[in-house]
């Protein structure tokens, strides 16, 4: 088992080296591309970048030593590389006479703080299990966040959508904050009730579906993800929320009626918004035909700006400097899938899906192998938050499904999004850690006791030995 526990830990770091020359690598070639020469910087960058990687790397060693290997050199090389492409960003919005920005400034900086939450939350959370205790306070908390743009004074409205707050100088987002705490409150609630919520009702096509009286959680999230949809404005959270809740209510169970019931929701919550709210058209209609809604306001210039984007950079992309990723409106945030697709090209963006693809798939197996309900139920959960995700956004961006507006996680500018979402890994990596712990032997202890009370006996001390 030592031997096999090493060779996990030696891969882990040949491939968290791989990740630092993905991130470091791509810095480099910004600046070679754009401005003819490795940027002067890069050995400050390239240092507290590999200082960052190394201090989470020791700090799962260390107090989570079975963790998954794989998960985080993946995170790390997203990070890194959406920190270069934001770099570029920024050199192209400067050279496009711009204000000047420093957006992978601050996002290094955001970093830094993600990096620091991940090793507290590894640090002080030894057990994933001690979250259950507190499966009501984080509803209430989640609610309570959600709530909190639409406070006058507090809340914010940016890009058409009210999901900020203003803390002093900056804006965070109380969603991005939400979605951890509706993992941990959906897991332990679904733990505590999944019996009953599997009991089955009428059989219709060879489907049991569930109890009119079990209703009840689910009718409850549709509702609360409609009033984020009307009141905020925010088609992608709202979608997230609900599909989420609707993945972890089904594993759960293992009920197919509740996909029946929720797909059925979802589709009449949908249909419902394109009657009653313009907001939810114009995004539908922008989706069937972006090029008539080109010149309009709001318009779609920037999902066909990103298509022309990425058709332009075909397979292999035209190099960083050669595309032009500027003319797509917040291409740091929303769309930086576009920009990795128009100078990095097809072959890149599949890279990067294969990554968010490899994270999934890792929490997947370690809920799979998790010894305990809440543990496979918190796996799951942020392994759906992920998946949702990128393809909301990806789906998006590529015109698969209309727009939602997320970030695309550890890739995107965004403080609140990439602190959570370091959150979100120091979780999946403390589950997988208790999951892939080895079970004591408990046949050699046992083997152990008898021959200790078989010398106890032989010395004549055990009962049954000498006179009573």
């Amino acid at each position: 088992m030592g031997f096999v526990h090493r060779r996990r830990r030696g891969a882990e770091l040949f491939l968290l080296i791989l990740a630092l020359a993905i991130g470091i690598g791509a810095y480099a070639a910004v600046g070679v591309g754009v401005q003819g020469e490795v940027p002067p910087d890069i050995i400050g960058y390239g240092g507290w970048l590999a200082a960052l990687t190394v201090a989470a790397h020791l700090a799962v060693r260390i107090v989570a030593p079975y963790a998954d290997p794989v998960l985080l050199p993946a995170v790390a090389a997203l990070n890194g590389l959406g920190l270069a492409v934001i770099h570029r960003l920024d050199l192209a919005y400067e050279a496009a006479g711009r204000e000047r920005h420093t957006f992978a400034q601050q996002q290094l900086t955001w970093m830094t703080l993600g990096v620091i939450l991940f090793i507290l939350t590894l640090v002080l959370l030894r057990d994933h299990r001690i979250l259950t205790r507190f499966t009501y306070t984080s509803a209430l908390g989640a609610i309570l966040l959600l709530l909190l743009p639409m406070v006058p004074g507090v809340g914010k409205t940016i890009n058409g959508a009210r999901i900020w707050i203003g803390v002093g100088p900056f804006s965070f987002q109380p969603g991005e904050v939400a979605k951890v705490l509706l993992v941990v409150a959906f897991a332990g609630y679904l733990v505590l009730h999944r019996d009953a919520l599997a009991l089955a009702g009428r059989r219709v096509l060879f489907v049991d579906l569930p109890r009119g009286r079990d209703l009840g959680p689910i009718l409850v999230m549709w509702l609360i993800s409609l009033g984020i949809l009307v009141f905020q404005k925010d088609l992608g959270s709202s979608l997230l929320f609900f599909g989420l809740f609707l993945i972890m209510l089904y594993v759960a169970t293992e009920r197919a009626g509740w996909l029946l019931i929720g797909s059925a929701l979802f589709f009449g919550g949908a249909a419902l918004a394109y009657t009653l709210f313009p907001h939810v058209q114009n995004r539908v209609n922008i989706w069937l035909d972006p090029m008539a809604y080109y010149d309009k306001s709001p318009g779609s210039g920037q999902i066909v700006e990103g298509l022309f984007g990425m058709g332009w950079g075909g397979l292999i992309g035209r190099g960083f400097g050669g595309g032009s990723p500027e003319r797509v409106p917040f291409a740091e945030s929303d769309f930086i899938v576009a920009s990795i697709g128009e100078e990095l090209g097809l072959t890149a963006v599949i890279a990067v899906i294969l990554l968010y693809g490899l994270i999934v798939e890792r929490a997947l197996r370690a809920a799979l192998i998790s010894r305990d309900g809440f543990g496979k139920l918190l796996a799951v959960g942020l392994a759906g938050v992920i998946a949702l995700q990128v393809f909301v956004v990806i789906g998006g961006v590529t015109r698969l499904i209309p727009l939602t507006g997320l970030t695309t996680p550890f890739l995107s500018y965004g403080g609140s999004s990439l602190v959570a979402n370091w959150v979100i890994a120091a979780l999946l990596l403390r589950v997988t850690d208790l999951a892939r712990r080895p079970v004591p032997d408990l046949s050699t202890e046992d083997e152990a006791d008898d021959q200790s009370t078989q010398i106890i006996r032989t010395a004549g001390v055990g009962p049954g030995v000498g006179g009573s």
